[in-house]
Parts: C-alpha cells; sequence; structure tokens
C-alpha cells in the first residue's frame, strides 16, 4: 500500500499514510520562500522526496509530544533539526505558534502561517471520520468537545490541515468556526453516529 497525496496547493502538499487505515494519519510539507517545512511527517520515501522537490529542507515540527511518528528520523536523514512541540517559533519562521493543550501527557500547538493563511493542527482538530458528527466537515477532537480550542477562533484560515484525514480549503474560517462553536452541542450527535457506525450488524435489528 502506499501513502495518498492530499491538500495540493501552490504552497505545498499533504500525504496519508496507509497504515493504519482508520487513523487516516496525514502529514504535510509546506513551502516558504524556497524553505520546506515538514510537520509530524510519516516516513514514505516517494513523499519525501517530493518534499524535497519544493525547496531546501529546513525544519521537521512536531505539533504534538505523543505523536512521534517519524519526526526524529525524518530530521536526521534531511541533517535538519527536529523541533518538538516548540512554545515558539525558530528565529526566521514563516509561523506562529498558538498553544492548544498543555496537561500532563498532552502537550499540543497549532501554527499559523500568515503568509499562506494556513492553520495546522495536530490533534486538536480533525476531519477523519471518528471525529465527525452528522454534517460536519471539520471537528474538534473528541477529548476536547467539551472544552474546545477557542483561541483558534482568533484566525480566519483559507485552509485549515490537521494531522487526522484531509484538510478544508473550502470556506474553511467557516468550517473552523462551525466545529468549535458547536463542538459541545454536537457531542451527542457525534456519540450516536459513532455508535451506528460501529455497532455489529445483528445488533441493530434488536
Amino acid at each position: 500500500m502506499v501513502a495518498s497525496v492530499v491538500d495540493e496547493t501552490e504552497f505545498g502538499f499533504g500525504w496519508i499514510a496507509p497504515e493504519p487505515l482508520f487513523m487516516r494519519r496525514c502529514s504535510h510539507a509546506l513551502v516558504v520562500d524556497g524553505a520546506v517545512w515538514l510537520l509530524d511527517p510519516v516516513e514514505d520515501r516517494a513523499m519525501l522526496a517530493r518534499a524535497c522537490g519544493l525547496g531546501e529542507p529546513t525544519g521537521v515540527i512536531q505539533l504534538l509530544d505523543r505523536h512521534q511518528r517519524d519526526c526524529a528520523r525524518v530530521a536526521s536523514e534531511l541533517g535538519v533539526v527536529h523541533h518538538r512541540v516548540p512554545t515558539a517559533p525558530p528565529l526566521g519562521a514563516p509561523f506562529e505558534v498558538a498553544p492548544i493543550v498543555r496537561i500532563p501527557r498532552w502537550h499540543e500547538i497549532a501554527l499559523w502561517f500568515p503568509a499562506l493563511n494556513t492553520l495546522v493542527c495536530a490533534d486538536a482538530l480533525g476531519t477523519a471520520q471518528y471525529y465527525r458528527a452528522p454534517a460536519e466537515r471539520l471537528a474538534v477532537s473528541p477529548l476536547l468537545r467539551l472544552t474546545p480550542p477557542r483561541r483558534l477562533l482568533a484566525y480566519e484560515p483559507k485552509h485549515v490541515l490537521v494531522g487526522h484525514g484531509e484538510g478544508v480549503h473550502h470556506d474553511a474560517t467557516a468550517a473552523l468556526r462551525d466545529a468549535i462553536e458547536l463542538a459541545r452541542r454536537r457531542t451527542r450527535s457525534w456519540l450516536a453516529a459513532g455508535m451506528r457506525a460501529h455497532m455489529r450488524p445483528g445488533l441493530r435489528r434488536l
């Protein structure tokens, strides 16, 4: 099985790892002024070669402490720094760091690329099926639905890239606001949808 290319734009692309299928683990390579930044990469030779073709590899950013993925290995192979959940952007980096969660065993940040009008999240937001309630294009992590990351409402992105699933490129600001502002209200419908999706066919008839 091979990775699926997603989120293709004039400034980069993403790829979804083939395994585990349901997790929809998505990595990204974004380029600004010829510098390529790799975000939460899962190693894939073809995808890394394509990323290096965009410009000069400059750094690997790990957005979530438990998202080890292949960040350290990719950084070592490319000869760049592995920035593990940085609290501030590296000197000269084209992005801002937005803290999302900082509790024991869960440190997570988002990145805002103003020149690209792009917001990048790891787990706080996602589009994989297990994230979404019916009618949601973008959703808050199931573990954050009761305490959604409202600080992200400060951004008005054209693109929202996520660590699980494809990004949102149409009316992204509206999708972001909808996901965060209605996260708590939709918890019940999310639970119901999840139960229907995973219930065994025999039990559905009971």
